[in-house]
């Protein structure tokens, strides 16, 4: 199979009509028909339906006509490299709201000074919709909850992240010793995610192996919001160390500290949770590497390095670092 093969297939799915498909790929209408059916034997199926409106692709031909698409745009960023001092192009990575919060500009940093001429667009959402994005190729990476990953990715661990109590020290029943266990939580007052978050549904279960209900008082989607309503003493919240990181002060790696203002009552605490089953681990996702450009494999790498350096400077609370190998990765 050659490149102009799927170069004249494309064109004419594109413009649903073999004579003026040839017309512009300048070539004869009879030779464009037989490369064609060349390559409908060549896959041993059938591409298009011939009809008096023009072509219609099969559902072997739309599904074929996006790998063709993307093996050609992937040629053309090849080229391009190729005849560049620099990697060019353009990579777009998805992260969830709290893992952003603490890897988002060190990761935009890193990328500036490593691969200045690439582009990179970077989406802040939650882990479903990323995944949705992913499996639309919208995205080239996206940073996804272990059990939101699917079979049609390839996945790796990045991080695996203790859980904390976040919480006012003033808050009725916030235990004031610096380590506790979710059976110990029944009766705090909580502002959580609501279940369809991968958080809260983590969560859920460790609290059900606990033998624990707890206490949701306010159910709020958004982590700012969620951190604002718990710094007003509505309720103790459950995060991982990235927020904690950005929320309540590195020096939060340390069991029980109280930190900033002048009344301790009013100042956030984080309270390592000690249940084994309070932490969440973090993959990152893409389409084969296969299908990967240049640049999101550039961007892959990246996000590995500097995942690493804030989790060995002690900048990411409660995070053990996977290192990227192949032999991690995930079909």
């Amino acid at each position: 199979m050659e490149l102009r093969q799927l170069r004249y297939f494309v064109r004419a799915v594109e413009l649903g009509s073999i004579r003026r498909a040839a017309s512009e790929l300048g070539i004869a209408a009879g030779a464009l028909t037989q490369d064609l059916g060349r390559l409908e034997a060549q896959l041993a199926t059938q591409l298009f339906r011939r009809t008096r409106n023009g072509l219609i692709p099969t559902d072997a031909g739309f599904a074929f006509l996006r790998h063709a698409q993307l093996t050609l745009q992937h040629a053309v960023d090849a080229v391009e490299a190729a005849r560049q001092p620099r990697l060019v192009g353009h990579v777009s990575v998805g992260l969830p709201p709290s893992t952003a919060s603490v890897l988002g500009v060190p990761f935009l940093t890193a990328m500036r000074d490593r691969h200045p001429e690439l582009r990179v667009h970077l989406v802040e959402a939650l882990s479903g919709h990323l995944a949705a994005m992913l499996d639309a190729r919208q995205l080239d990476l996206a940073l996804v909850a272990r059990g939101s990953a699917t079979r049609r990715w390839r996945v790796s661990p990045l991080i695996d992240e203790r859980v904390y109590l976040l919480g006012r020290a003033d808050l009725r029943d916030f235990p004031s010793k610096d380590t506790v266990s979710l059976a110990e939580l029944r009766d705090l007052p909580l502002v959580m995610p609501n279940c369809s978050h991968g958080l809260r549904s983590l969560l859920d279960i460790a609290f059900e192996r606990a033998g624990v209900e707890p206490r949701i008082a306010y159910e709020i989607d958004g982590l700012a919001l969620l951190m604002d309503a718990v710094c007003a003493g509505l309720g103790a919240t459950l995060q991982p160390g990235c927020v904690v990181a950005t929320r309540v002060g590195a020096s939060a790696a340390y069991p029980g500290p109280m930190l900033g203002g002048r009344d301790p009552r009013r100042e956030l605490r984080a309270l390592l949770i000690m249940d084994s089953d309070a932490r969440r681990q973090t993959m990152i996702a893409s389409q084969v590497v296969d299908e990967l450009s240049p640049a999101a494999l550039a961007a892959r790498v990246v996000i590995h390095d500097v995942a690493r350096e804030l989790t060995q400077a002690g900048r990411w609370p409660g995070t053990t670092f996977h290192e990227l190998n192949t032999g991690n990765e995930e079909p």
